[in-house]
Formats: structure tokens, sequence, C-alpha cells
């Protein structure tokens, strides 16, 4: 068990998040970059107020698409200030719900154990099949990494080698699986208890890309729901916000 989610559960259940005689479902959308933390506070969300969180990951380009379209989630996490601000202009959330719950960094990462260097000039070699990127029509750290590509003036020479993922989890993969030497993620994907879990990586300095605020919305169907109005609070929670530093984001 990770120290931070032991010390969150710890913490946590002795703030008398009490078990609640009718529990409850909370569907909640969420960013692919974000599915670690997810899970393990959905577990610590279970243990402490006996509600349950079912969790769905990807895109959020696409989750907001879904939702106009009607699917059926109470809470939107997504990867962007900019998809929960235009639910809540449109009148689709619950007044005064919205707010960051954590700041992405953007890092460049290969499965390979020594491939990155620490100062990326791997991207400038060239010597490398394939780099992948989430796609930055719907998942901001695919847009992130388009403009730290325009910014390094890498642009023209990267695009024939690109592949592009639905989502950050599918770019991540495409990593993982070998199928790219390397590409674009979050630091959130390849961290384990604060250290690189495998392979190589350059975290990308943020001048080379918008911050990438990620906004919590609860959404209007949701405006009765017990559960979804626990978990935004376990969310906003301090405690929480040390167990999401954990995961290498940055937490007003």
């Amino acid at each position: 068990m990770r120290p931070a989610f032991r010390r969150l559960l710890t913490l946590t259940a002795a703030l008398a998040f009490s078990a609640l005689a009718h529990a409850e479902t909370v569907q909640i959308a969420v960013a692919a970059n974000f599915t670690a933390p997810a899970k393990a506070l959905a577990e610590i969300f279970a243990k402490t107020t006996g509600h349950e969180a079912r969790l769905s990951f990807g895109a959020t380009g696409a989750f907001y698409t879904q939702i106009k379209n009607g699917a059926p989630f109470d809470v939107l996490l997504a990867a962007d200030d900019e998809r929960p601000a235009r639910l809540e202009k449109e009148g689709d959330t619950v007044p005064g719900s919205r707010f960051t719950y954590a700041i992405g960094q953007l890092v460049l990462w290969s499965a390979k154990a020594g491939f990155v260097d620490a100062q990326g000039a791997v991207l400038k070699s060239g010597h490398f099949n394939k780099i992948a990127i989430a796609n930055p029509k719907l998942a901001p750290y695919g847009a992130a990494a388009v403009e730290a590509m325009d910014k390094l003036g890498l642009t023209a020479a990267l695009t024939p080698k690109l592949v592009t993922g639905e989502s950050i989890g599918q770019a991540y993969n495409f990593i993982a699986t070998g199928n790219a030497d390397l590409g674009f993620v979050a630091l959130a994907q390849v961290l384990d208890g604060g250290k690189l879990k495998s392979g190589s990586m350059w975290v990308v300095p943020a001048k080379y890309y918008a911050p990438i605020i990620q906004d919590a919305v609860t959404l209007k169907r949701a405006a009765g729901n017990p559960a979804a109005k626990a978990w935004m609070e376990l969310l906003r929670s301090a405690n929480t916000r040390d167990f999401i530093r954990s995961y290498g984001y940055e937490v007003k």
C-alpha cells in the first residue's frame, strides 16, 4: 500500500466520513490522466462513506460530448478547466460546484531505460520510430504536447512520426507496448510513490505549454445525490490535496 494512500485513508476515516445507512452511487467521468489516483480515492471513498464511486475513464473532449448527449454522469473530473466552465455556462452543472482539483505536468516518456535524456534532446535526434500523443482536439495533454513541439520548433520534423491516441491513456499504451519508442504523457501516469516506475523521462518545462488546469464539477442531474456531494467533499479536503500531489500534480 502506497504510504500516501495509507496516510489519507487513516486521516479521512478520522474526519467523520461516517458510513451511511443508505449507501448511494455516484457515476464519475474521469480524465484518463487521473486514472490511478481516482481508483485509489474510490477505494477510500467506499471505506469511509459507504457510497460507491463508479469510474469511467477517457478523453475530456469526448466526455463533454457524451454529457451534452445525455450520458448519465454525476461528476466530471476534467483534464482542463474549459469544458467544465462551458458546461457551467450552459446550465448543465450544480451552481458553485466547480473547482480546480489538480494542475497537471507534461512529460516526454519512453518505456526504455536511458532512451529519453534529461534535456529532451532525443526529440532533435530523430532516432526513434514513432512518437505518441493524445488527440489534441479531445485531450488537453495532447494539446499541450502540440504546443510544446511548436515552441521547440520541432513540429515539422516530428509530424511524420506522430501516432495519436484518442486519450492520454491510449497514448501511454502505445509507448508501454513498444508501438512508439516515446511520447508525451502525464507525469502522474509514469510515477509511483513519487518515483519513475520504469523507463526514462524528461519533465517538459512549464514555459513550453499553457498550464493544464484540471477542474471538477457536479452535473445538474446529481443535485440531490448525497454520494456526489460526499465525493466532491473528499476531493476538496486538505488531506486529499496532499495525496494528489504525491502523483506529481500541483494543487492550489
